[in-house]
This record gives structure tokens, sequence and C-alpha cells, in this order.
């Protein structure tokens, strides 16, 4: 866990609440303990609170506002945390929180780039299908879906690994353009050291997790949580017997998989056919 000080405020609402709560704790002359005290909260939740590890609840922070006396200003941050959240499906939210904490992220996708990989103009593409989209609609859920993404660029960014099937590196989305910038954007993440991309090539010949995508999240000090892609809307579970499935389906669709090394060598080779190089 990174130390408070370098929480950056400026990488997410989250992370702007954790920043803000810290200053006012300080202001207050109040240690982390004595404001866990006065809320009736435990430290650990203040601790992950202030360094944006935890998304804080409605009853956290007016629990905090008031023992730190700041009129409302703790309020007013949640409920811009809020309205970004109010972008995304109610089935999808509870997921988004699990997303923040985690500290490793585990994602298999048949169809296409997961959304924490997604360039704005591939999401909008996709987003642009959606029967009765207005142009309003797409542009709240593509910012919302950026906003996400900035888990990864915190000081203390959660493991990703990521195994693509190779027909989304071939599946037209939006134009050659959109493609080729969004595999430039793949090749490029994969070189942060908490991004890890591979492929299952067609030549595996593996049927297992053909039916639709998944992510496992895993947080220090909590059981594992999986979110199952399905028509229309998704599922979030932390039953051990739905966890152990879906960790099981990871592992052998892994198996499978080209290592990083040459995925990536197949990404810009299939990044060369959109641009015709």
């Amino acid at each position: 866990m990174p130390h408070a000080k370098e929480l950056d405020p400026t990488t997410s609402p989250i992370a702007f609440f954790g920043y803000e709560l810290r200053r006012y704790r300080q202001e207050a002359g109040l240690s982390q303990g004595a404001l866990a005290r006065r809320t009736g909260f435990a430290l650990g939740t203040i601790s992950m609170a202030e360094t944006g590890r935890r998304r804080p609840t409605d009853d956290f922070v007016r629990r905090c506002d008031k023992a730190l006396g700041v009129e409302g200003a703790l309020i007013r941050i949640k409920e811009m945390m809020d309205n970004v959240s109010a972008q995304l499906p109610a089935w999808f939210r509870p997921w988004v929180e699990i997303e923040q904490e985690a500290d490793t992220l585990r994602t298999w996708q048949p169809l296409v780039v997961p959304g924490l990989l997604q360039t704005a103009d591939y999401a909008r593409s996709i987003l642009n299908g959606a029967p009765r989209a207005s142009m309003e609609w797409i542009e709240k859920n593509v910012a919302a879906r950026l906003e996400r993404q900035r888990i990864l660029e915190r000081d203390d960014p959660p493991m990703l690994w990521t195994i693509l099937d190779e027909g989304v590196l071939g599946r037209l989305i939006g134009s050659r353009s959109i493609m080729a910038a969004q595999l430039d954007y793949l090749l490029e993440v994969a070189q942060r050291p908490c991004v890890t991309i591979q492929v299952l090539p067609f030549k595996a010949a593996s049927t297992t997790g053909l039916l639709g995508g998944f992510f496992i999240a895993q947080t220090k000090g909590l059981i594992n949580t999986v979110y199952v892609e399905s028509a229309g809307q998704g599922q979030v579970s932390d039953r051990p017997g739905d966890v152990a499935n879906i960790v099981t389906d990871y592992e052998a669709i892994r198996a499978e998989a080209l290592p990083q090394s040459a995925s990536l060598e197949l990404i810009e080779e299939m990044r060369g056919r959109w641009t015709g190089n």
C-alpha cells in the first residue's frame, strides 16, 4: 500500500476524496486513530479511504464530514463521485467498486478488448452500436469507462493479467484506423509493469470460455470475486463454487495462450494488417 502523501488527487474522484479527507483530518489535528474513534469506523477503513483504496459509503462520508466539521465539503465530493458512477449500469456498479480495491485483476475476453484497455474511439464505436443510443448517452458512458481506467495510473495500480482471443484483434470495431490505434494502445500499455497481455491463438482450438468473458478480482484479506459477462448484463459473485469454476477456466485458457512476447508480436502483426503495412 502506498504512503498516503504519495496519493495523486487528479487520478480519480476516489483519489481526490482520499486526498481531501486526509487534508481535512490533518487540519483538524487528528490522527487516523482519533478519526476512527470519532466516527465509529475501523482504523483500516480510514486508511484505505485516505489512500484511495476503498470507495466511501454515504454513512462513512456523513460521519467524517461531521467529525471534521467541514460543513458538507466531503459530502459534495461524494456526490461528484456518484455522478460519475451513475453513468454505469446499476448491475455493473458493484463490480466497479470491487475493481477499485483489487490488488490483482485477471480477465479473459473472447469478443472485444476489455473496458480497462479500450481507447475512447474504440469504446465509442462499441457503444454506438447499441439500439437507440443517443450521443449524450454514448459520451457519458465513454467518460465513465475512461474514469475506470485511472486505477492503472495510480501509484499502486493493480496487476492486470489479460487474455484476449485472437479474434478480438481481427474484429472490425468502428474503422480500420480505430482498430490500428486500439492495437497501438495495447502495445503501449503492455509495457507497464502492472499489465500483462496474452493472446489465445486460433490454432489452440480451445473452446473453454467461448460463451463469454469474465474478470477475477483478488484483494488482500478478502475472498476472491468474479464478474461473468452475459447477454445484456453481467453477474458478480463471491460464492466459492462460482469463483473456483472461473479460476479453473482462466487457468485452462492461459495454458493454451501465447507468452506475452509472442502475443505482442501477433498484436503488432495484426496492427500492420489494419494499416496496410
